[in-house]
């Protein structure tokens, strides 16, 4: 019997394997790490955290190496959030296996974050 997984599927997987962090956290760690939004560019062109760059999820393995704010896989603390934090914890799964040791994803994605009343640019 083949097993069919759904997208919930894979993030619920993801989540296992990353570390996932509240808002009030996330907040605190926007002057220490870099800002990954993985949304698509029309959602970050209509709001994003301050900071924050953009790169898809789509084509996140493919782009982030080019990146020149992203080559310390290392050191750098990166926060990576969504629209409501499944494709971030698809990217941050993606990003540890690409040896980004300190990535982050914020839990509940920017929505929960509009709804809170935190800055958006």
């Amino acid at each position: 019997m083949t097993i069919i997984f759904t997208a919930l599927d894979f993030v619920a997987q993801a989540k296992q394997n990353i570390v996932e962090i509240g808002l009030d956290a996330a907040k605190k760690s926007l002057d220490t790490s870099l800002v990954l939004d993985v949304r698509e560019p029309s959602e970050y062109a209509a709001g994003h955290l301050p900071g924050a760059f953009n790169i898809p999820r789509g084509v996140l393995e493919f782009r982030i190496g080019a990146h020149p704010d992203f080559q310390d896989k290392q050191d750098a603390h990166i926060l990576v959030y969504c629209q409501s934090g499944g494709r971030s914890a698809l990217a941050t799964e993606a990003l540890n296996k690409m040896g980004y040791t300190n990535a982050v994803s914020m839990a509940g994605g920017f929505k929960v974050w509009a709804e809170s009343g935190y800055e958006i640019v």
